[in-house]
C-alpha cells in the first residue's frame, strides 16, 4: 500500500513543477515583450532628437500605434523624414510631417496625425499586401521614383541606430 501512495505523491509534486514552471516562463516572456518595447521607443526618441525632431518626444505614440495596427513600427517615422525632414519642415500649426494632400492636410495634433496615418496605412495598404515602401510608394507617392527608395533608407537606420544605453550583451541558452 505504500509503494502505490509514493507514486501518486511524486507525480503530483512533478505537475506542480511543471505549471510554476510554465508561468514563470509567460511572466519572462511578457517581460522580454515590454523590455523590447521600450527599447523601441528609445531608440526612435533618440534618432529623432539627433534629427531636431519635434517629433521625438512622441516615439511612444509611433511604437504603440504601429503596434496596434500591427505595422512596421519604423514606417511612419520614416515617412516623415522624407517628407518633412521629421516634422521640421511643414505648413505652419498642421502636424502634417506625412505629405498629406502635397502638406495641403490640417491635423489637429501630433497624436492625431500619428493615429490616421498609421491606421490609413494599415487599412488601405497593408490590408490590400502593400506592406513595403516599394508595395506603398507608387499609390502615396506618384510618380515619385525615389520616394520609397528615401523611405527604405530611413527605415534601416532607425532600425540599425544604437542609443548610447544599448547593450552589446547577448543572452545564449
Amino acid at each position: 500500500m505504500t509503494a502505490s501512495i509514493m507514486p501518486k505523491s511524486v507525480q503530483a509534486q512533478e505537475i506542480k513543477l511543471t505549471m510554476a514552471g510554465t508561468s514563470a516562463i509567460l511572466k519572462n516572456e511578457s517581460d522580454l515583450a515590454l523590455n523590447e518595447k521600450n527599447q523601441r521607443i528609445l531608440q526612435l526618441e533618440t534618432f529623432l532628437k539627433k534629427y531636431n525632431s519635434p517629433l521625438s518626444s512622441y516615439a511612444k505614440d509611433f511604437i504603440e500605434t504601429a503596434d496596434k495596427y500591427q505595422i512596421d513600427w519604423k514606417l511612419v517615422p520614416a515617412i516623415t523624414g522624407v517628407e518633412s525632414t521629421f516634422g521640421r519642415q511643414i505648413p505652419y500649426n498642421s502636424y502634417n510631417a506625412y505629405g498629406w494632400q502635397n502638406g495641403g492636410y490640417r491635423f489637429n495634433s501630433w497624436e492625431e496625425s500619428i493615429e490616421k496615418v498609421t491606421k490609413t496605412l494599415k487599412e488601405k495598404y497593408y490590408s490590400r499586401g502593400l506592406d513595403t515602401p516599394y508595395k506603398i510608394g507608387p499609390i502615396y507617392a506618384p510618380p515619385s521614383k525615389t520616394w520609397a527608395g528615401r523611405v527604405s533608407m530611413f527605415m534601416k537606420q532607425i532600425e540599425n541606430f544604437q542609443t548610447s544605453n544599448s547593450s552589446s550583451l547577448s543572452l545564449t541558452i
